[in-house]
């Protein structure tokens, strides 16, 4: 007697499954390049190879693989004292993570802007610390032109905004990542290490994090994935200025809005296929640190 299956069989939804990925992703992107095919490889290269698209590519790439860093180190900070820690307001906390997910982009970016601006609650104290540096140490260079930005705007309108705006959207990706992991860990093995005479820092280094690395990187995937195509947050608090703080996505726009649609099909395409491959081989690594935990 054939038992009753949940869902329906194999066939049904291996078909629903192809329709509605084939729908929703397969056929946009496939739009996207056949328009982006409209112009020749020559034109591509020099498309992308243009100093504009270059600088936001940087800025978008960057600014997105720091933000997703550090969000992988606060994350994992929250997500311990969330799950190990029982204290008044602990569910709270626990509800807040997930606010930039349900705060539209726009909103946070003009909140982000209003907080970081020169005279902003932390911006004005970032702006000072910005003139401390350029009095005390003088940088220069690269450096120094950041140094330069602070001073003048604060964190915001600067490549630091940008920063910001990146980590906070990509924060919870990684503490919704962690933390079943971590509350299935247990304290078990933390004890039978401790037994065995490990302090606090070697039961943590070699016991607890290699078993959270997997999570850690497809946090960190996540975020990144997450950074690269924001859009609504990052437009209010970078100032938009060609060649230092115009990220991908707005360069897009700003091609459509001039109807040159090829040219935003092609970087879109560019960016996608770049994206891809950087996603391919965080999660080959990712595979490679599961089976060695094995």
């Amino acid at each position: 007697m054939s038992r009753r299956r949940v869902i329906p069989g194999f066939g049904l939804s291996l078909g629903f499954t192809v329709t509605y990925l084939g729908l929703i992703i397969l056929i946009p992107l496939a739009a996207l390049f056949i328009k982006a095919a409209g112009l020749g490889f020559s034109e591509w290269w020099a498309l992308l190879t243009t100093p504009r698209v270059i600088a936001a590519t940087k800025l978008t790439f960057g600014a997105s693989a720091a933000a997703a860093g550090v969000s992988v180190v606060l994350g994992l900070l929250v997500t311990w004292v969330l799950v190990r820690y029982e204290f008044p307001g602990r569910r709270v906390l626990d509800a807040m993570v997930d606010l930039p997910f349900a705060l539209p982009t726009a909103v946070a970016g003009i909140t982000l802007t209003q907080i970081y601006a020169p005279n902003g609650w932390i911006g004005f104290h970032i702006a000072n610390a910005g003139r401390w540096v350029q009095t005390t140490f003088a940088p220069t260079g690269w450096i120094g032109g950041l140094v330069d930005d602070i001073a003048a705007k604060g964190a915001a309108y600067s490549p630091v905004g940008v920063f910001i705006a990146l980590t906070f959207i990509g924060f919870p990706f990684v503490v919704r990542t962690l933390q079943p992991v971590m509350e299935d860990l247990g304290k078990e093995i933390e004890e039978a290490a401790a037994t065995l005479g490990a302090n606090r820092w070697v039961v943590f280094y070699r016991v607890i994090l290699p078993l959270l690395v997997p999570a850690l990187i497809t946090g960190f995937t996540l975020a990144f994935a997450r950074a690269i195509g924001e859009y609504g947050s990052v437009i209010f608090i970078s100032g938009n200025l060609p060649m230092k703080t115009e990220i991908l996505p707005l360069l897009i726009v700003s091609q459509l809005e001039q109807f040159n649609y090829q040219a935003a099909a092609v970087i879109a395409s560019a960016m996608l296929i770049v994206s891809f491959a950087l996603l391919f081989l965080i999660n080959l690594l990712q595979r490679r640190l599961d089976w060695q935990n094995r």
